[in-house]
């Protein structure tokens, strides 16, 4: 009886935790990205930087490294630091690249 009491408790604080939604900073763009040799990258078919502390987070909100990263075009928020890099990109479950940010074309058309 205690070991089914103590996995329905695990049970029931764990539960709650998965369904936690990432923090997004109110900067963010929306892009499709393409890892490449560090520090460049594709972004929505452009060359970009990364800056030198960039962060990437993968769906789990873990901290992936840019060399370990595969695949093309993937879904991401990102933002931009003061020199024009990229800081942070957030690699998007499809449940949150559903959701609408506007993209750096977006962006830049509504501050014209």
């Amino acid at each position: 009886m205690r070991r089914l009491i103590a996995l329905l408790l695990a049970v029931l604080v764990t539960v709650p935790a998965l369904a936690i939604d990432r923090p997004f900073p109110s900067n963010i763009l929306r892009g499709k990205f393409t890892p490449g040799y560090f520090p460049d990258i594709t972004l929505d078919g452009k060359a970009r930087q990364l800056s030198p502390a960039a962060r990437i987070f993968n769906q789990d909100n873990r901290i992936e490294m840019p060399a370990a990263l595969r695949g093309k075009d993937l879904v991401v928020n990102y933002t931009v630091d003061g020199m024009g890099n990229i800081d942070r990109i957030w690699i998007l479950t499809p449940e949150e690249a559903a959701q609408k940010v506007l993209t750096a074309a977006e962006a830049a058309a509504a501050t014209k």
